[in-house]
């Protein structure tokens, strides 16, 4: 139930935005003067709507976006009523233009800006301090009760083995070495105990109130999932829990929250870039997970992805992480539209700029002004990049369905 709650909840918030993004078009388009006929939420066959003044607003069937209609975007558009020509699109300057088109993902950057800042002020950010989590953390270790052999997470329990860190460890050691192997991090640590042979002594050196001391204990073998989560596996353990010394989140003031959004959004958006940089290597990779592979978690994911991904994330509690994962969205999609490439917002604005540069070079040539580009003349181009992205959507929501990214291994 808290899984399908989920995943509702998350495409509820897609749509949403996805609506905010095309309500961005029409407040800017209609703040400049330009003619706005409709804006509907879905697509398909009208459920409901109203009209108030000339714009039409309402409903559809299909669930799966929204759009605004925005008279004469292009010269070629004959849908300008007649003694309205001035009102088209086209005919207003460039940088009106612009902000229209690009309204739509500094929507979703408010968006995710907004939710970030709230994050901030009541569920906390990454500690800037430390970017990689708990694994980086300096070994200071918390000694427990027992330790438990199945490959399980759970609290000890009456039979349960005793852990061989009893009596030995102190809570608040810093481990420095395992069997002679240097460690610095908690990875490293439990990377050190893991391939130890249970039962034989182990030599473990800590910082205790400020002296190095060995430690002789016998590792106790235990079930543990492989690395890559599809097995379980026999290793070593000696008992030991890594005290949080530093907090993985951290929480602001509402001043102090906006400068923490500003910095998590500009790592945010770098994350996004390299990962779109990183895109057309991922590709084969999809392939091999749709054939039963092995699925890299660095793969792009769908709208159905994602939705997954969120109703596991209510499902298990992590609320923090429902949210980035709406946060990281709206970024991508932001960003993504800005791609200047047909039929992306982020197309017309290039071509808007191109026309202009254009002009502008044809009067210092004192050449006649060329015009218009002509949108017919860039179908051919306009439905091969549709037809690209729309072979890449299959290809992610089939990897999505068939085999997908989850947060608990299978």
């Amino acid at each position: 139930m808290a899984f399908t709650l989920g995943v509702v909840l998350f495409a509820l918030g897609i749509l949403i935005s996805v609506c905010l993004h095309e309500a961005g078009h029409m407040v800017t388009a209609k703040a400049f003067g330009m003619k706005v006929t409709q804006y509907f939420a879905g697509f398909g066959p009208t459920l409901w709507s109203f009209r108030k003044g000339e714009t039409e607003y309402g409903v559809k069937a299909i669930p799966l976006g929204g759009f605004v209609k925005i008279v004469g975007m292009t010269a070629q558009d004959d849908d300008v009523p007649a003694g309205e020509e001035h009102r088209a699109m086209w005919r207003f300057p460039v940088w009106k233009r612009t902000i229209v088109m690009s309204a739509g993902s500094i929507t979703h950057f408010l968006l995710a800006f907004i939710a970030l800042w709230f994050a901030a002020m009541f569920m906390g950010l990454p500690n800037p301090g430390l970017p990689s989590g708990t694994l980086s953390e300096p070994p200071v270790v918390e000694v427990q009760k027992c330790v438990i052999i199945a490959s399980e997470q759970r609290a000890c329990q009456a039979g349960d083995p005793a852990s061989p860190a009893t009596g030995m460890l102190r809570d608040g050691d810093l481990v420095t070495s395992v069997n002679g192997t240097p460690v610095k991090t908690w990875e490293q640590t439990v990377a050190a105990i893991r391939p130890l042979p249970p039962g034989k002594d182990a030599t473990l050196v800590v910082l205790r109130d400020g002296v190095s001391t060995p430690l002789t204990l016998k590792p106790a073998a235990v079930q543990r999932p492989s690395s890559d989560g599809k097995s379980v596996q026999t290793v070593s353990a000696l008992g030991l829990g890594l005290t949080q010394t530093v907090p993985l989140m951290v929480k602001y003031g509402p001043l102090d929250a906006f400068g923490a959004s500003v910095n998590q959004s500009k790592q945010v958006v770098g994350a996004t870039f390299t990962a779109m940089k990183k895109f057309p290597e991922k590709l084969p990779k999809l392939w091999t997970a749709i054939n039963g592979g092995e699925r890299d978690p660095e793969t792009p994911i769908s709208v159905v992805g994602a939705s997954r991904l969120g109703g596991e994330a209510v499902q298990n509690g992590l609320w923090e992480l429902f949210v980035f994962l709406f946060i990281g969205l709206n970024f991508f999609v932001g960003i993504f539209n800005l791609l200047p490439l047909l039929p992306l917002d982020g197309g017309h604005i290039a071509i808007a700029w191109f026309e202009k540069a254009r002009s502008w070079l044809y009067g210092k040539l004192g050449k006649a002004d060329p015009g218009r580009v002509d949108y017919m003349k860039l179908m051919p181009i306009t439905y091969a990049v549709m037809l690209v992205f729309g072979g890449l959507t299959l290809l992610t929501v089939s990897a999505d369905i068939i085999n997908p990214i989850t947060l608990i291994p299978r």
